[in-house]
């Protein structure tokens, strides 16, 4: 399938991949933005925890008010900007720790004042989240949604058993828990239950959940843009501080070693299809042979890889920095990042058709 983009095709279906990161979510609306104006709508979106909540206004709404939708639920988080403008970034961010944010989360004190309290693994959570429940209902048109929108996937962890799941519109209908569920990052928010399991933020199992192409059955060719908000630099840490942000950085960013070992995989599925090609008509009538072949694939993926920068005014705390010059600088970074990437256009180069999947990045 090629998707047209200003009157360039683009080989496969495009897929929007966005990983979870609080506050640093704003540069997903940037790199959203980007896409929208190169024509490139997604017709898969897949995320977690705020890539979750962002994927959702996307897919969840017609492609003429997607960016709208998106930028008040953005500036919806802006904390206490219309209060106190030009306020210290800590300020802001003890605001959010001790207040919450209205369109997001509010304080439990139960769970503040007695942590030893059996509430229950619904309830035992620093914040509560009602309010985000009221926001994503007036943003995101569920029957839109599930009934002909782009397909949407979020992912959430099982919080009795710590199995991943995806939920996925082609396969079941989503509804606000299931988003919920994708962000309820503990210990701060609440499990969210869901056919009577808990669940918790995918992002504690998988903050990139890239292998939901790549393993998709069947697979299709794809222009993946896997857009990282956590980026280890390759710098080290020199203060405590510096070490506070260096432990987010790598534990929720993307795993190199993850997505070599997909590339692995699918190497060896165009080789068993090459190997098939090469076996005698008789052999391929075998029943036994075919299943052995059926392992094989040859779809083309082109994963462009658009990392969030590291801005000169944040430190550990910037996945709670939600002021309006924070959501601005990211969401700007993210549409800058991307401008570029479809000017280079990567995904126009040709794929080892024996590799499958092409990695993109330094835009």
């Amino acid at each position: 399938m090629a998707v047209e983009s200003k009157g360039k095709s683009m080989p496969g279906q495009v897929v929007l991949v966005l990983q979870g990161g609080g506050a640093l979510g704003a540069y997903q609306l940037g790199v959203y933005a980007a896409m929208q104006e190169a024509g490139a709508e997604p017709d898969w979106v897949i995320g977690t925890s705020i890539g979750a909540l962002n994927g959702a206004i996307i897919a969840g709404n017609p492609p003429q008010h997607r960016l709208a939708r998106l930028r008040q639920f953005w500036q919806q988080m802006e904390q206490h900007a219309e209060l106190f403008p030009g306020m210290p970034r800590a300020f802001a961010n003890a605001l959010t720790i001790t207040q919450g944010i209205p369109a997001f989360f509010e304080p439990n004190p139960a769970s503040w004042w007695n942590p030893a309290a059996k509430v229950g693994v619904e309830s035992a959570s620093y914040y509560r989240t009602e309010p985000l429940r009221r926001t994503l209902e007036a943003l995101v048109d569920f029957d839109y949604l599930n009934n002909g929108g782009p397909r949407l996937t979020v992912g959430a962890v099982n919080a009795r058993n710590g199995a991943m799941r995806y939920f996925d519109t082609r396969k079941e209908k989503l509804n606000v828990s299931h988003l919920i569920a994708s962000g309820a990052l503990p210990p701060a928010f609440p499990a969210m239950r869901i056919d009577g399991e808990p669940y918790w933020d995918g992002g504690i199992y998988s903050n990139t959940p890239i292998e939901a192409v790549l393993d998709d059955e069947p697979r299709r060719d794809s222009v993946i843009f896997s857009v990282q908000l956590w980026n280890p630099d390759g710098r080290e840490p020199q203060s405590m501080l510096d070490v506070l942000e260096k432990h987010k950085e790598v534990q929720y960013a993307s795993r190199v070693a993850n997505i070599e070992q997909q590339r692995r995989m699918h190497r060896l599925r165009h080789v068993i299809r090459e190997l098939a090609a090469q076996l005698p008509r008789e052999a391929m009538a075998q029943k036994a042979v075919r299943e052995l072949a059926s392992w094989g694939c040859g779809t083309q993926m082109h994963i462009v890889m658009l990392k969030a920068p590291r801005l000169n005014s944040e430190d550990h705390t910037k996945d709670i920095d939600f002021s309006a010059q924070g959501i601005e600088n990211r969401w700007r970074a993210g549409y800058e990042d991307t401008r570029r990437a479809f000017a280079a256009a990567p995904w126009n180069a040709p794929v080892d058709p024996i590799e499958g999947i092409a990695l993109h990045a330094g835009f």
